[in-house]
């Protein structure tokens, strides 16, 4: 299996976000650096968390599929319906915009990723997303029944590259400095993984699919769910430094966890799940943008936009005889409504939904979510460097960020004028309440502070092209996919429907993935119109 982007560092992680422009201006050391400190509201969450008394609704509206929650889920679940021609439904979303983790945001300079900022070429059997995209005109055609890409929207050449020892070089994995312990490791864990890449279960399933849900259930596989990625390395007696740095860069990357709090599953489904199937790609190769995914999830929601109500805070959800009783509070108005509906699909991380539902319909209590702060960097030149040409994706080997992905790189402009860095950095190294306490009660310059000096140690030729940083939290980033989390029952119940009630989130998967978001919000749709005998073709097969 060849090493991709997807692959090694000795120190961080992935996932996405940053912020917008406003401008609050701070002092950093010995000079003002602009920039804003946003995320997720945290406010409009914990009132929801603390029991906060909510106005009663003073109106009341009725619909027939209400949607709650507007990420890719819920977005994938309005499309669908809109598929099926089926145009009473609405979608009651948080935040003041959709996206969830795949929003985005623009300045002067360029758009920008506010959440994920690519998506991997799907596989065969990721039947939903290939639709979506021939449908969105990112797949272009097919030829020997396979599909073609628009060349434009996939990832440019330099792909990635490394600073390793002083130098920069192509790729993520370092290429001088190994002992012979560490290329045996590397080959002997690569080698494994493509194994399992290629196997098929008894079922005749892939061993690790996307969707999850389509991976093959033979019992070996199952039983890596028991052990962290950590012990599983410990039984196969691989202990190169330079391997360990890599898986730890794999889990911060998917799931904001480190090894040892990391399902052997989950990990070995980062290397071995990919099998990006293309005419004109390789199976490894991403599609990006340089708003990163919410070019996707904006699309989606311009076709829908008739049917979204943001800035709305759903705090109580009940059966009703045979239908649904919602209540939210329009934030901007400060007033209460009730939507009565035949069916709701709840579109939100388990943890909301479980509030939001009478005690005991569902248990989130085995769900863990990791936080992450996430930076936009707006730099007069682009970053240079000893060694290889800056790419798209750029990381330090010694750093405990991620690094930064240029948003300007898809854009065929050659001038080498400003530019916005995306730059990433899980919080795996504390506890997550630990975490989130942290990111709430520091304020813009310390985290500004971090990303200045990260990046200036990275790329020393920055030092005085930086114009401002603006600052993204995220309190729950992503589902964490713990030991024992996949296959023990519990995930699996807590996705199982309870008519009326649907439910659709990436968190039911384990994995904090686009494909998984868009598949859980497909099915949750096709069983909401099964219940409610409305007719409709079968997206995901």
């Amino acid at each position: 299996m060849g090493v991709s982007r997807r692959t090694l560092i000795a120190g961080s992680v992935a996932g996405a976000a940053v912020l917008g422009a406003g401008g609050i201006a701070l002092r950093t050391r010995d000079k003002t650096m602009p920039g804003t400190l946003g995320g997720a509201d945290f406010v409009r969450g914990h009132r929801l968390r603390d029991g906060a008394p909510f106005p009663e609704p003073a109106r009341e509206t009725r619909t027939g599929i209400a949607i709650l929650g507007g990420g890719i889920a819920g977005l994938s679940a309005a499309w669908t319906l809109a598929e099926a021609g089926v145009s009473d439904f609405r979608l009651f979303e948080l935040e003041d915009r959709t996206g969830g983790n795949s929003r985005s945001g623009r300045n002067a300079v360029s758009a920008y990723p506010l959440g994920a900022h690519y998506l991997p070429i799907p596989n065969e059997e990721t039947k939903g997303v290939v639709r979506l995209l021939e449908r969105l005109g990112i797949i272009t055609g097919q030829q020997d029944g396979k599909p073609i890409y628009d060349p434009y929207q996939l990832v440019s050449d330099p792909e990635e590259r490394l600073l390793h020892l002083g130098k920069w070089q192509e790729g993520l994995v370092p290429t001088i400095g190994l002992t012979p312990a560490d290329t045996h490791d590397l080959n002997a864990f690569f080698a494994a993984m493509a194994a399992y890449r290629d196997r098929r279960g008894a079922d005749g399933r892939p061993a690790f699919a996307i969707p999850m849900e389509l991976s093959a259930r033979d019992t070996d596989l199952l039983a890596l769910d028991r052990l962290s990625f950590s012990a599983w390395l410990d039984a196969q007696g691989w202990r190169s430094p330079v391997l360990r740095g890599h898986v730890r860069y794999a889990c911060r990357d998917d799931y904001g966890t480190e090894p040892e709090q990391t399902s052997a599953w989950a990990g070995i489904h980062y290397f071995a799940a990919r099998r990006g199937h293309a005419a004109n790609a390789g199976g490894d190769t991403l599609l990006t943008w340089p708003e990163g995914n919410g070019h996707l999830a904006g699309r989606m929601a311009a076709r829908l936009r008739d049917r979204l109500e943001c800035g709305q805070i759903v705090h109580r959800v009940r059966r009703s005889g045979d239908g649904v009783t919602i209540d939210s509070v329009d934030v901007a108005a400060g007033t209460g409504q009730r939507i009565r509906a035949k069916a709701a699909i709840l579109a939100m991380p388990h943890f909301v939904a479980a509030r939001v539902l009478p005690a005991g319909t569902a248990d989130a209590s085995g769900f863990g979510y990791a936080p992450w702060i996430v930076a936009n960097v707006t730099v007069d030149r682009p970053p240079a460097g000893n060694g290889f040409d800056l790419a798209w994706d750029n990381v330090s080997w010694t750093s405990k960020s991620l690094g930064y992905v240029v948003a300007t790189h898809q854009s065929l402009d050659v001038t080498h004028g400003a530019t916005v860095l995306t730059w990433y950095m899980p919080l795996s190294d504390l506890a997550p309440a630990a975490a989130r306490r942290e990111m709430l009660d520091r304020p813009l310059e310390h985290w500004q502070r971090i990303v200045r000096d990260d990046l200036i140690e990275t790329n020393p030729d920055l030092a005085g092209a930086i114009r401002r940083i603006d600052i993204w939290r995220w309190g729950h980033a992503m589902i964490r996919p713990t030991p024992g989390f996949f296959w023990n029952g519990a995930r699996e119940a807590a996705a199982r429907p309870q008519p009326p009630l649907f439910f659709a989130h990436s968190d039911l998967s384990g994995l904090s993935l686009f494909e998984e978001a868009h598949y859980r919000g497909t099915l949750a749709a096709q069983q909401a119109m099964t219940h409610l005998a409305i007719p409709h073709d079968d997206l995901l097969a």
